[in-house]
């Protein structure tokens, strides 16, 4: 693993501006050179306009999820989240995030497939949405670990917006049955 994805893009603590928001961003990756894929997708980022900052956490693997739960014959995938320093309006972001997909292949023929690549926005400031075309907070963010457990590495006071500390979130799905 190279040391750049391991360690994630280093940010100062500049302070923020009151016009920007800090966007926590998933990344996930399952077909292909994972690991390359999720660096050049980092590097896309951080060259967006209006964005700032990045950090990132470490990569972590999970097991697909498919519409009747995780699949352990699928390909695996390496996970990380970006926060994100912007300016950019949450759908302006989204739009971004959906044009570095398709350069680094991504299809999206078919909800819950295998991908190159996926950039899932779960949180932009304090916002919640309920439109057509973007929900936030992301509506699976609190059932997804391989989510919170990379996004609590580069926040550890992270909250998500509506539901509550990304701490307690995670300890309770991590909790037994």
């Amino acid at each position: 693993m190279s040391r750049r994805l391991a360690e994630g893009l280093q940010t100062d603590d500049a302070p923020r501006r009151r016009d920007e928001a800090i966007a926590v961003v998933a990344l996930g990756s399952n077909l292909g050179d994972r690991k390359a894929t999720l660096e050049a997708a980092l590097t896309d980022l951080a060259r967006l306009p209006l964005v700032t900052h990045v950090r990132t956490a470490s990569p972590i693997e999970s097991v697909a999820l498919t519409p009747e739960g995780r699949d352990a014959e699928a390909p695996a995938y390496l996970n990380s989240v970006a926060l994100l320093t912007t300016r950019l309006a949450p759908t302006v972001l989204l739009g971004y995030l959906h044009a570095i997909e398709a350069r680094h292949g991504r299809e999206r023929a078919e909800r819950w497939a295998d991908r190159t690549l996926d950039l899932d926005l779960i949180a932009y400031g304090e916002v919640t949405s309920e439109g057509p075309v973007l929900i936030l907070p992301h509506p699976r963010a609190a059932e997804r670990d391989f989510v919170l457990g990379p996004w609590l590495q580069v926040d550890p006071d992270a909250v998500l917006p509506g539901v509550g500390r990304v701490a307690d979130i995670l300890s309770r799905l991590r909790e037994p049955s």
